[in-house]
């Protein structure tokens, strides 16, 4: 709420140095969840067997995960874009990481399914 708050003011600041005025309204706003930490290490374990290496990172944009989150465990696994581009037309990814990413995801639906 602080990041709101500073982007209001300057929001603001701009606006009167330029002589206009800007309207803001917040059409939706949620609050972060923390995800489940069993299937965040699962996701780990089953991307370290497989050879691969993975780190936990915060993601600011909204997904359907952190709404299921509300009433499920949840977790998300990334893949890497080049460049970090993601949410964005010029995103890409190589077939080769979004295969990884699935087999990950299988790997855990898997485990999970027979726990």
């Amino acid at each position: 709420r602080e990041e709101e708050a500073a982007l209001a003011a300057l929001l603001d600041d701009l606006a009167a140095g330029a002589g206009v005025t800007v309207q803001a309204e917040s059409l939706a706003r949620f609050e972060p969840v923390t995800f489940d930490a069993g299937i965040v290490s699962l996701i780990e374990e089953i991307a370290g067997a497989a050879g691969l290496s993975c780190r936990r990172i915060t993601s600011g944009a909204g997904h359907d995960a952190q709404m299921i989150a509300r009433i499920a465990p949840s977790a998300m696994i990334f893949v890497p874009s080049r460049g970090g581009i993601s949410h964005n037309p010029a995103e890409f990814t190589a077939a080769g990481e979004l295969v990884a990413g699935a087999n990950i995801l299988l790997g855990v639906a898997a485990r999970l399914a027979v726990d």
